[in-house]
Formats: C-alpha cells, sequence, structure tokens
C-alpha cells in the first residue's frame, strides 16, 4: 500500500494542522489557469485505487480512535456532488460511512428548528456522515427560489457559524465543500441528462427552474462564503469541469485533513477447514435461477 502523504492537497502536509490555502470560489480562477486536458479512465482508476486503500486506513482509524467526522457537500446543480460521495463510499463499510440525502422537509419538520433534522444525522463515535445538501439550502436553494424569506436566510447566515462552532467544540471535525462548475459544462452535463434515458432521472423540475437562475445562486454563494467561511469551518472549493481530476483532488485532500495512520501490514494466513464429517449435501428441490450468463 502506499504510504499516506503521497496525495497531497496544494500547498500543504498530510494530516492536521492550519486549514489549507482554498481556492477562489468560482469559474473565473479556473479559466485564468487555462483548461487542463481530461484525465484518461486508466490514470484515474490507477489513482483511485491507491486514494482507496487510504481511505479503509481512515475508516479503521476512525473505528479505533472514535472520531467523529462530518463532510458537507455543496456546489452548483451537475457539479459531481454525487458521483463523488460514490467513489468515497464504494470501498468502504456503509456502517462508518453514511451517506445523508435528505429529501425535502415535511410539515412537521418545517415547524420546527431549521437545524434540528440535520443533527439527528451528525456522526457519533466512529463514523463519516457525509451530507449530499446539507443545512446551506437555506442559503442557496431556498434563498435562490423563494423557499424561505430574506430574513430567514439573514438569520441562519448570522448562526450558522456559532453552531459550526458547537459542532467541532463537541469533537467533530466538519469538513466543507463547495463543487463548482462551469456554466458551459452546466449546460453540456444537463443537456446529456435529457438526452440519455439512463439519466432522464437525475433531471428534476428544480433543475430546469434552478439553471435560469446562474447568477442569483453567485450571488447567493458568494453570501455564504463571507458569511460561513470561518477558521473553525473554511470552505474548500473544487473545481469540477473534469469530474475524474476534481474526484480524486476532493478525496486527496479529505485524506490530508484526516490525522489517520497508514495501517500496519500484517501477514494473514487462512485457518485449515474442518473435514466434512460425513456431511453429504442433500437433494432439495430449490429453485435455481437461470444462468444465460
Amino acid at each position: 500500500m502506499a504510504k499516506k502523504g503521497k496525495h497531497k492537497a496544494a500547498g500543504g502536509e498530510a494530516g492536521p494542522g492550519p486549514a489549507q490555502p482554498r481556492a477562489a470560489a468560482g469559474p473565473r480562477a479556473e479559466a485564468a489557469a487555462g483548461p487542463a486536458l481530461k484525465m484518461k479512465r486508466k490514470e484515474y482508476e490507477q489513482e483511485m485505487e491507491v486514494l482507496h486503500g487510504e481511505l479503509v486506513a481512515m475508516q479503521e482509524w476512525v473505528k479505533a480512535s472514535g472520531a467523529k467526522i462530518c463532510v458537507v457537500f455543496e456546489g452548483r446543480d451537475t457539479a459531481g456532488k454525487g458521483g463523488t460521495i460514490k467513489r468515497i463510499t464504494e470501498r468502504v463499510s456503509p456502517r462508518v460511512f453514511r451517506e445523508v440525502a435528505l429529501s425535502a422537509p415535511t410539515e412537521r419538520e418545517k415547524s420546527q428548528m431549521y437545524v434540528q433534522r440535520y443533527i439527528w444525522h451528525f456522526p457519533a463515535a466512529g463514523e463519516v456522515a457525509i451530507f449530499d445538501r446539507s443545512w446551506y439550502n437555506r442559503a442557496g436553494v431556498e434563498r435562490v427560489m423563494g423557499f424561505c424569506t430574506p430574513g430567514e436566510t439573514d438569520r441562519f447566515l448570522e448562526l450558522v457559524p456559532l453552531w459550526e462552532k458547537a459542532m467541532v467544540d463537541s469533537g467533530i471535525l466538519l469538513l466543507k465543500y463547495w463543487l463548482e462548475v462551469s456554466p458551459e459544462e452546466q449546460t453540456r452535463r444537463l443537456q446529456s441528462r435529457i438526452d440519455d434515458p439512463r439519466k432522464i432521472w437525475k433531471l428534476s423540475d428544480m433543475d430546469l427552474k434552478s439553471y435560469s437562475r446562474w447568477y442569483d445562486y453567485s450571488r447567493a454563494r458568494d453570501a455564504m462564503f463571507a458569511a460561513s467561511d470561518t477558521a473553525w469551518a473554511p470552505w474548500y472549493v473544487a473545481h469540477t469541469d473534469d469530474k475524474k481530476r476534481g474526484r480524486l483532488n476532493i478525496i486527496s485532500h479529505l485524506l490530508s485533513q484526516v490525522p489517520y495512520k497508514p495501517l500496519a501490514e500484517r501477514e494473514i494466513i487462512l485457518p485449515r477447514r474442518q473435514r466434512p464429517g460425513g456431511y453429504v449435501e442433500p437433494d432439495l428441490p430449490l429453485r435455481h435461477i437461470p444462468e444465460p450468463f
């Protein structure tokens, strides 16, 4: 297994310490650097295999240490939040890594304190809770689409740094990622969902309504960053026009923020199987599935 630290966030060493420098919040910074060539599948899978091994090592450290990790994914529609979460969780235990993707609030939940329905899903000892969208809905889609009042948004932005400080003070390691995609790439991905029957389920009425409000979402994002990018819970921006590079960059950065230790190599020998002791498989009238492959 590769040693931890091969994949580091740019500008910083792996492990705990001061927050890494954060990228500029918007497509302009990426455009200034020029588009990178799309990563090839073979190279991508090779790098992902190494990162998956490190995620397993992180998982074992989380279980052994009782760490509590909360990862928040926010960003533009089609920026790749779900795909990134899938690659994080596909090789680890669902008993440790939990994805939280809440539907629209019920009438009862609407009557509660706003953050209440999210608190139930915060991690306990030995858990990693990954939010596919989060309490920041109030600063984004709810603000832009008129699901809350301007006063409710302002109150949320005033309070969110305080209760995120309470989360961190309780021992939760809170990591917040914003996934940014260019307007041209967003258009391409939405059109792909329209044209491909395998992807049409990803296209919601809300996606179509939101598409025309690019700059309303930009203003909402900027206000959210200004209010909630704090020393104890900073935002990290990932550019994901190239989904493969974006996923690798996010996972390697996540690993750099968790003070886990690599798994110690150990020799594992399978034990000898017991003797049959007279066992004969019975001829039961079982139904076997067809085997066309």
